[in-house]
């Protein structure tokens, strides 16, 4: 596993950044950065050399400035794999309690999942807990390949901080999605993170390519076709990681000349996580509310 020591802007000591300048390998921060066709300058050398001024590359519109820290080469995502490793090792203890490595329950099982009635009768903390359950190999195995293939990039572009608040509030967004189309169906996976995880992929590839129609929304697609084709599948949970998802990535950016930037996430991205999650458990509560 590789790490990136986190460094700051030498002009902005507030500032942590993953680029430096091509000439002195001085850490400059993304509005210091000068784009030329030799690579990255900072403003001390971004003047004239050889008696010419080199040509700057303009960044398009929509370009999104990925979270510092975090070399986007070395594949590092430490929080991916944790939550990888937590969910295969909570996999693993409800499958010794019940039936075996592919018929998973028991007692932690039983008050972990996701359920109208249970909630509203104090288990509102099941609207958490059920994302880290899963009913087969083949269902864990689905999730954590997905998790890992669109969490990765997603988590270097957004940083440790703000992957986890995505995935966590996208998460309960799924849930109360999950309630609210299906209340009375016993409801678990990670799923609905993963959709949320999917949402902000489909976001950040928008302000970077300046279209809808990419990698992100095919793979959304193809998902959703899965989801409504196979019986059982909950898609109140998909459509609500997937929107909650979409409205957490679009809070955490800082608009600037039309140009997101995630460095820092900001009053806006604090205020985007709460409102989702607020939002979540207020749908949950008016669903669920009658089987009081």
């Amino acid at each position: 596993m590789s790490t990136a020591e986190t460094r700051y802007c030498y002009r902005h000591p507030d500032r942590e950044t993953g680029l430096s300048c091509s000439d002195c390998g001085r850490p400059i921060c993304a509005d210091c950065a000068t784009f030329a066709p030799v690579g990255i300058r900072c403003p001390d050398h971004a003047g004239v050399r050889g008696g010419k001024r080199p040509r700057q590359i303009r960044p398009r519109q929509g370009l999104v400035r990925r979270a510092p820290g975090v070399a986007l080469a070395s594949g590092s995502a430490p929080i991916t794999k944790a939550l990888i490793g937590i969910n295969v090792g909570i996999y693993l203890l409800t499958a010794s309690q019940g039936g075996g490595l592919n018929s998973p329950g028991g007692n932690l099982f039983a008050k972990w999942i996701l359920y109208g009635p249970f909630v509203v009768h104090g288990g509102w903390y099941r609207l958490v807990s059920a994302m880290f359950l899963h009913a087969s190999i083949i269902h864990i195995g689905f999730n954590m390949y997905a998790l890992w293939v669109i969490g990765t990039p997603v988590e270097q572009y957004l940083g440790r901080a703000r992957y986890v608040g995505l995935y966590f509030v996208s998460g309960l967004a799924g849930s109360a999605g999950a309630l609210l189309a299906t209340p009375l169906s016993p409801t678990l996976g990670a799923s609905g993170a993963v959709f949320g995880i999917l949402g902000a992929m489909l976001i950040l590839e928008w302000q970077i390519t300046g279209r809808l129609a990419g990698n992100a929304m095919t793979m959304i697609v193809i998902n959703l076709i899965i989801t409504f084709a196979i019986p059982g599948i909950s898609y109140g949970a998909h459509l609500g990681g997937l929107v909650g998802g979409i409205l957490i990535t679009l809070g955490y950016a800082h608009w600037r000349g039309g140009r997101a930037q995630y460095g820092q996430l900001g009053v806006g991205g604090v205020l985007g996580l709460l409102v989702v999650a607020a939002g979540s458990v207020a749908i949950a509560y008016f669903r669920v509310r009658g089987y009081a």
